[in-house]
């Protein structure tokens, strides 16, 4: 949307400055692109720091857990009888 926006934008500021009709297109598709990369920048940060503030809370939250039986190796069971 904010891309969609930019352009238009640009178009309107373009034709008001007297680019022809192909000068104003291309700026408005090069503002779209631009709008379009830096927003998608903003929210890969915002998830991947979502992400880290989850693992750091289940970090938290396990740091003082014993491992349970289902996490320790299991011993094999030798009673000297030979298989």
């Amino acid at each position: 949307m904010a891309g969609i926006a930019a352009m238009v934008l640009t178009g309107i500021l373009g034709n008001a400055m007297g680019l022809n009709n192909t000068a104003a297109f291309m700026a408005s598709c090069v503002a779209f692109v631009a709008v379009s990369m830096w927003i998608d920048n903003r929210m890969s940060l915002r998830r991947r720091e979502r992400a880290r503030e989850a693992a750091r809370a289940a970090d938290r939250d396990d740091a003082g857990a014993e491992p349970g039986p289902a996490l320790e190796p299991e011993q094999p069971e030798r009673d000297g009888r030979g298989t």
